[in-house]
């Protein structure tokens, strides 16, 4: 049982419930003492900005709502112990219902994502497109409707024209001074 290998499997769970299922999970292997068959449960995260009464708020929502990752020495006890938690639906896996271990080229790349969202300072993925109405919630033109007229990506800048007295003038806005209409 000591000798079998460390592989990750994913763990699907009922969306919405993945913090509840990590925490079952890990609370049921330190009872059992089984830690080091279990060493890792995870949840991928990623970190965006929102903008709430002028202020930059930081928020996380799941990567991949739905699922958990988990390393483990799986065996028939193991998987009959996580299949038995709370709000787990099963193993990620083929037709017969066997669990099937996640590639290491896999884990890598969704580890290094893991890695790599929480080095990053500041995540605003927020596509915008040319011609769409978007609505001015920060700065001197707060409440202000206006329509897109050029993208920047690298800087996270918008083009917006705004109609002030009937006149259409041009804003350059950032990404977190403006939402979808």
């Amino acid at each position: 049982m000591a000798d079998q290998k460390l592989k990750w499997y994913v763990v699907r769970a009922v969306s919405g419930k993945e913090k509840k299922v990590k925490q079952y999970i890990e609370a049921e292997i330190n009872r059992l003492g089984i830690t080091h068959l279990v060493p890792q449960v995870l949840i991928p995260m990623e970190k965006y900005y929102q903008m709430r009464d002028g202020k930059k708020i930081a928020k996380e929502r799941n990567f991949y709502p739905g699922y958990v990752l988990i390393e483990v020495a799986l065996n028939s006890e193991i998987e009959h112990l996580i299949k038995g938690i709370n709000s787990v639906i099963g193993f990620l896996g083929d037709k017969e219902g066997n669990a099937i271990p996640l590639r290491s080229a896999e884990v890598n790349r969704i580890l290094g994502k893991v890695d790599e969202m929480s080095e990053q300072a500041e995540v605003i993925n927020v596509p915008y497109f040319v011609g769409e109405s978007v609505k001015v919630v920060d700065g001197p033109f707060n409440g202000f409707t206006g329509e897109i007229e050029e993208v920047n990506e690298d800087k996270k800048k918008l083009k917006v024209m705004v109609k002030v007295f009937g006149r259409k003038t041009p804003l350059e806005l950032n990404y977190m001074q403006v939402e979808k209409e």
